[in-house]
């Protein structure tokens, strides 16, 4: 799959979220990697300060950094069974980095996969 095409995959992800989610993200960019991940296993990374976890001074008179959700695009393809598997992964995966956002841990964020997965959303 083309870089462009993997790109759609993830604004389609992040325009597929309820809207009361996506008018709460907060200054956090989305970062395409082509190849695999450090270790080879991750397929997303979330890195900045969780919105739970700002406080009021969060940005306050300073431009702060925007936080960064990696996706490689490399690790996915390799992990999937088909080019038709990415989709799904890749919504899965966007996701799962941005409920680290907003501040979920790892077993939250499991509890609410199996919740869409058993709604049938991812």
């Amino acid at each position: 799959m083309d870089r462009g095409e993997f790109e759609k995959l993830i604004n389609e992800a992040v325009d597929s979220l309820p809207e009361n989610i996506k008018k709460k993200l907060d200054n956090v960019d989305i970062v395409l990697e082509d190849g695999e991940s450090p270790n080879n296993s991750l397929f997303g990374l979330y890195h900045g300060v969780p919105q739970k976890d700002r406080g009021s001074g969060y940005g306050y008179g300073s431009s702060v950094l925007p936080d960064k959700i990696t996706i490689w695009k490399g690790t996915i393809e390799r992990f999937a069974t088909s080019e038709d598997q990415v989709p799904s992964l890749v919504r899965r995966v966007v996701w799962h980095e941005i409920g680290h956002h907003f501040g979920f841990n790892e077993d939250e964020i499991r509890k609410l996969e199996e919740k869409w997965q058993n709604e049938n959303k991812i």
